[in-house]
């Protein structure tokens, strides 16, 4: 990120509000145009760290972020507190959204098994 590497909400708040002073329009008329996407997480527990970069991983994950390409986004990430990857997706579509966030669960299930 060019600002910071959190999902924190001040950062957010705070995107919004210069957009506001730049825009010279009140926040009414600026939130008419945000339409949210179905989002879903899904937790996956493993016993070890994995390597979401390794090559059991990138292929799905390439091909699942290439299915999302102005449509949606995937993250996955490791938690910071718990034996788990984190999965997140947001997309247009339902349908969509569950076979990503599955075969992007199943295959870190996958990987966690052999590792």
């Amino acid at each position: 990120s060019d600002f910071a590497t959190t999902g924190d909400g001040l950062l957010a708040a705070l995107q919004v509000l210069a957009v506001l002073c730049r825009s010279q329009r009140p926040m009414s008329e600026i939130g008419r145009s945000f339409a949210p996407l179905p989002q879903q997480l899904r937790n996956v527990r493993v016993a070890s760290a994995i390597d979401l970069q390794g090559p059991a991983l990138a292929t799905v994950l390439a091909a699942n972020e290439a299915r999302l390409v102005g449509r949606g986004r995937l993250v996955v990430r490791p938690s910071g507190t718990e034996p788990l990857i984190r999965v997140m997706v947001e997309a247009d579509d339902e349908a969509l959204l569950e076979d990503v966030i599955s075969t992007v669960a199943d295959a870190i299930e996958r990987v966690a098994v052999t590792a």
